[in-house]
């Protein structure tokens, strides 16, 4: 009984997120795999667009073989379709098949009867996308027969260099090349001594997640590689610009040194925005890889690497130096703002001095300037007593033609003085009022 359906658990408020978050862990199941058995497996590489195209794509198929296709797409489909089934993932950056053949002929090669060969080839061809990873797994059973020798193996992949271990304490044999065969493909032999189907199944599936994981993990290595050279460059230009800096002899131009910082600390962080994601999702798929390699349990066949030994040689490294680029390109946007703020510090200071010059010299022009004001000041008495003694020389000489008797030079000449002293008190009182008004807050 579904409470969650029925009875709401009694009337208590259920997050809507629950039920999707129980179905979470459950939404891509182990497969069961009997041995022998015959797989291939692709990754696909989509962009948005494609991601849609595919999955109506997906549909198609189901179609040709007479079946109802999905209506809505899901993280994992599985779909029997008679003659093979299929098992489809999707995942952030890629969407995976899984085909399984159901009927095996003795007589051809363990790789010669792809199950891959089994999809329709015009439904293969239309595919969108890029494949990424595209490798077979045959599963022999061992358990009735006996193991095959080193040289039966090898012929199995075209004389390449072998890596071969014992996982889950022996209970099977698991042989690869790491390397793509004549077929584009690469290749993973299993012998089985002692696995039900159901364990069967979680090994071939680690096996296809550390495979998958493994070269989706690599794809960061050669965008590494393009950015350490330039870095390298990068390095060198910041060195001498931090030289110069250093060099108190040295006649510099501040503002083509800073644009020179900026045009570096842009090529940075464009360069960081390219790459960030690249770089986490290599740190990501890695951290994947060697939980699956761990969940294994290898036990070593004698004379030859195991697969957890040739990860950790070559793929661990390449993911070192992804880290490493990340870690240069964090660093060296360090520094290029350390010394921007050094070169910042430095145009500040060249601004203060130049400020500093340039008050003084407006100090000594305002000390010129109220030197000529007070020039001015007496300029301007002279200027006003003038002509308000002759304002009123005409009043004097009015009352005199109307029979006014008094000396009129003489009072002309008293005048002088009066409107002079008169004159000069009033401009000193304005003067003193503005220079109160100046203090004042």
């Amino acid at each position: 009984m579904n409470l969650n359906n029925t009875s709401q658990l009694h009337g208590l408020d259920v997050h809507p997120l629950r039920d999707s978050l129980y179905d979470e862990l459950h939404s891509r199941p182990f497969q069961v795999i009997s041995s022998p058995a015959r797989i291939s497996y692709l990754a696909i590489m989509l962009d948005g667009e494609q991601k849609q195209t595919e999955f109506e794509h997906f549909r198609l198929l189901h179609q040709v073989f007479d079946l109802s296709p999905p209506q809505h797409d899901s993280a994992c489909i599985e779909v029997d379709f008679g003659p093979f089934k299929i098992r489809r993932d999707k995942h952030l950056e890629f969407t995976s098949y899984m085909i399984s053949a159901h009927q095996i002929t003795e007589e051809f090669g363990v790789f010669d009867q792809a199950a891959l060969s089994s999809l329709p080839s015009a439904w293969l061809s239309k595919l969108p996308g890029k494949v990424m990873v595209a490798f077979h797994v045959a599963v022999e059973d061992a358990i009735t027969k006996a193991e095959p020798d080193l040289a039966v193996v090898k012929s199995h992949f075209e004389g390449m260099r072998m890596v071969g271990s014992r996982p889950q304490n022996g209970d099977v044999q698991v042989w690869t090349s790491f390397k793509l065969h004549s077929d584009g493909c690469g290749r993973f032999l299993i012998y089985n001594k002692r696995m039900s189907d159901s364990q069967l199944g979680r090994l071939v599936q680690r096996l296809v997640e550390i495979e998958t994981y493994r070269l989706m993990a690599l794809l960061a290595l050669p965008m590494a590689r393009q950015y350490n050279a330039e870095l390298v460059n990068m390095d060198n230009q910041l060195a001498q610009t931090t030289a110069r800096l250093s060099d108190d002899n040295a006649q510099l131009d501040e503002t083509s040194l800073l644009a020179e910082l900026i045009d570096m600390a842009a090529w940075v962080e464009a360069t960081r925005a390219k790459v960030a994601f690249r770089f986490s999702a290599a740190k990501a798929y890695h951290e994947l890889v060697l939980n699956r390699l761990e969940e294994l349990k290898e036990d070593e066949v004698s004379g030859h690497l195991t697969i957890t030994e040739f990860m950790t040689r070559r793929l661990t490294p390449a993911v070192r130096t992804c880290v490493t680029t990340s870690d240069h390109l964090e660093s060296l946007s360090t520094r290029i703002d350390r010394v921007s703020d050094m070169m910042r510090t430095r145009v500040d200071m060249s601004i203060q001095s130049q400020n500093q010059e340039l008050l003084s010299s407006m100090d000594r022009r305002s000390k010129i300037q109220l030197a000529m004001q007070h020039t001015v000041e007496g300029l301007s008495v002279a200027a006003i007593s003038y002509y308000s003694v002759g304002l009123l020389k005409f009043l004097i000489e009015a009352a005199y033609d109307k029979g006014f008797q008094f000396d009129k030079s003489l009072v002309i000449g008293l005048t002088v003085p009066l409107v002079v002293a008169g004159v000069w008190l009033a401009t000193r009182k304005i003067h003193k009022r503005f220079l109160r008004l100046a203090k004042e807050k």
